[in-house]
């Protein structure tokens, strides 16, 4: 669907949005979950709208189709929603442990035995529940309000970053089935994603410092942003030389220090429990992540299948780790694939998965993908560092000397893709 808003032929475009009103028309007729009715016959009104716009629009790559589809899809369920006060289980938890890091120091139910009394995530993740545990709940401190924002703001930011057109491929994912429903009805992972695409932008301009923080902050609200640390290290060092990545290293670990250690010192049981044990399949609770996926059939199909399942994440993880080693990522774009694929692997490979999990993925493959750059007929390269700077980031000679090499002989186009 986006790929058809570079140079969208504007039957294409209204072909596109008429597909996710269908789909999401289609939604609505086959679930039994409420949250997600609401959002499927509000999201179709919206992408019906949207193509029309389209099939009317005389301009091609107008806004104003996408717009409507955010309307439809995204800022009209969530008002019902929140409103009637229907979310994903997840919402709740999130809120919930806010209200217990503020009371106990720890954002974990102590002695958890239902599903709904674990919280999967990183104590980073409670700061969203912060308004409702501070204020009470109410339609104005929901979880979701402040999810959306920070994804819709830190994709702008990165695209920015990234020498890339912000408003129209934000609007084009904000509206894309897969983002609108969780952005409407939980949207958990979409912050995640969202920083864990603005760290490699940071990393790719030699940031170390801002790009640690971010991925800091990314791996401390869930642990799937765990593989963003790494990857933002191998760019920074073979394009930058050992500082940079230094930096990023260290601010990385002191937003870790800031967020993570003092509940691992005051709670490590409930935080073991519930951020590691739980979404791995360990406890006595059984996850409601089940979808098909090869983890969760060798763990549900193979005697001692979940210990083949966590040996096979375990695998993939060193692999990924090797290919940073052996061929590091030379731009901003490679660095998002190359995790893309690392958090595909894990995710497929989860004993407790489900699909809604592969978002991570789309997202990070999805967003440079969305737009030009910012000045695609002339793009105009960036100041000269200071000779101060040139010392400082200057590369070492390493095993990643020729690759580096390689980069400062490719096109500019190529370089900031």
């Amino acid at each position: 669907m986006f790929s058809a808003f570079r140079h969208p032929p504007l039957p294409t475009e209204r072909r596109c949005w008429a597909l996710c009103a269908g789909c999401a028309l289609l939604m609505g007729a086959v679930t039994d979950l409420g949250p997600h009715r609401v959002w499927a016959f509000t999201a179709g009104a919206g992408y019906a709208a949207a193509a029309l716009a389209a099939g009317r629009s005389r301009r091609s790559g107008s806004a104003v189709p996408a717009a409507l589809a955010v309307v439809g899809a995204v800022l009209l369920p969530l008002v019902v929603l929140v409103a009637a006060d229907r979310a994903q289980p997840e919402v709740a938890v999130v809120e919930r442990s806010a209200r217990l890091l503020l009371h106990t120091g720890s954002p974990y139910l102590a002695n958890a035995t239902d599903v709904a009394d674990y919280n999967p995530y990183l104590p980073g993740m409670s700061v969203f529940g912060l308004p409702a545990a501070l204020l009470g709940p109410g339609p104005a401190t929901d979880a979701r309000w402040y999810f959306t924002a920070v994804f819709a703001v830190t994709m702008a930011a990165a695209l920015r970053i990234a020498r890339r057109s912000a408003p129209v491929p934000v609007l084009l994912m904000s509206a894309c089935p897969l983002v609108a429903l969780p952005l409407a009805t939980g949207g958990i992972d979409l912050p995640v994603a969202a920083l864990a695409c603005l760290g490699p932008a940071f990393a790719g301009r030699g940031d170390g410092g801002r790009a640690g923080l971010v991925v800091g902050a990314a791996a401390a609200l869930k642990w799937t942003a765990w593989p963003a640390v790494p990857v933002a290290l191998a760019l920074l060092s073979v394009r930058y030389g050992r500082r940079p990545a230094l930096h990023c290293a260290g601010s990385c670990l002191i937003v870790l220090a800031a967020t993570v250690v003092p509940v691992a010192l005051a709670d490590p049981a409930g935080l073991a429990a519930n951020a590691v044990a739980f979404p791995l399949g360990l406890t006595d609770a059984v996850s409601p992540a089940a979808s098909p996926l090869p983890g969760h059939l060798l763990a549900a199909h193979l005697p001692g299948g979940r210990l083949v399942a966590v040996a096979a994440l375990v695998a993939a993880a060193v692999a990924m780790a090797a290919s940073l080693a052996v061929a590091p990522p030379l731009s901003t774009r490679a660095a998002a694939d190359r995790l893309a694929v690392g958090l595909g692997l894990a995710i497929c490979l989860l004993p407790a998965t489900r699909f809604g999990y592969l978002l991570l993925p789309f997202v990070l493959v999805a967003w440079l993908r969305l737009a030009q750059p910012s000045s695609p007929s002339s793009p105009s390269p960036s100041p000269s560092p200071s000779p101060e700077r040139n010392r400082r980031t200057k590369p070492v000679q390493t095993a990643a000397s020729t690759s580096r090499k390689a980069y400062a002989h490719a096109p500019y186009a190529h370089r900031h893709q």
